[in-house]
């Protein structure tokens, strides 16, 4: 009888398990799940093909425990936004999503929900860098400031938005690329400062610049942020100082040919005023009287 019992008891208790997995199977997985992070403000995003599901996330750095994103529990949303909980910045973080149904009929241990995994994502070192605006001061005819303005995070500390220097401090150098207008050679600077001094300029050529925030310490394909729209300085309005010998001699050759024009019109006028005077009194004279 005891022997019966123990059947039956594991009979129940494997239905349930097959039960379980069941249930498990059947929930759709989150699919691509990658990381959106710019400027800091890094989200989780992910898709599904089910409906009435729900989402818990947790992260954890190099394999330490999991710990629950406060406002990613049990959420409708195929999105987690976890900028304040992967700090410090320069940490490896995984992220777990488990999803489970909108109305559960019962409580599934941790281990027996569907979870999927984050690729791997280090702030620090991966979230893109947005493009800084800048302006562009003359200091003399060949030299002129580039004055950068440090693009700002989603981070906050003591009620102060922070910008990307202050969390990336000396990590981050500036790239300016410059040329001459309508030329097609281009110059680089790479500089620590937020205000760069570039010299030996054309004096009275316009110029045109880019910047862009520039990390060395990061891998290559995130070490630069996006580039910034160009701004270009004005020519010298003093014109006739930039131009070349070819073009003096083509406006010397004008001149010359229009004055020669004008000479030769002049005295062919002059000629047919003077025949035409002449015919006239010629006339005159030989009428009757």
């Amino acid at each position: 009888m005891a022997s019966l019992k123990s059947v039956l008891s594991l009979g129940v208790c494997l239905s349930a398990w097959i039960i379980t997995i069941a249930a498990q199977n059947s929930l759709p997985q989150a699919q691509n799940v990658h990381w959106v992070s710019l400027d800091f403000k890094t989200i989780l995003t992910w898709t599904t093909e089910g409906s009435d599901l729900t989402y818990t996330v947790l992260y954890s750095w190099d394999k330490t425990d999991w710990l629950e994103s406060a406002d990613c529990i049990q959420m409708l949303d195929t999105e987690c936004d976890l900028t304040h909980n992967l700090q410090p910045y320069d940490r490896t973080y995984t992220a777990d999503i488990q999803t489970e149904h909108e109305m559960p009929e019962s409580d599934y241990p941790l281990e027996e929900l569907s979870h999927v995994y984050s690729p791997q994502f280090n702030p620090y070192k991966e979230s893109n860098i947005s493009a800084a605006n800048f302006t562009v001061e003359k200091v003399n005819k060949s030299t002129v400031i580039i004055s950068i303005t440090d693009p700002l995070t989603s981070i906050h500390e003591r009620g102060k938005q922070l910008s990307i220097r202050e969390i990336l401090k000396s990590d981050l150098h500036y790239k300016i690329i410059y040329y001459k207008s309508g030329s097609t050679g281009k110059r680089e600077v790479t500089s620590d400062s937020s205000k760069v001094e570039v010299s030996q300029l054309d004096p009275g050529q316009s110029y045109c610049f880019m910047v862009a925030a520039y990390i060395p310490s990061r891998p290559k394909t995130t070490q630069h942020g996006a580039w910034s729209r160009q701004r270009c300085t004005p020519g010298s309005n003093d014109t006739l100082q930039e131009w070349s010998l070819g073009a003096w001699v083509g406006v010397v050759f004008i001149l010359i040919t229009v004055f020669i024009i004008t000479v030769t019109v002049t005295i062919l006028c002059c000629k047919c005023c003077r025949q035409r005077n002449k015919t006239l009194q010629t006339t005159q004279s030989s009428a009757p009287i």
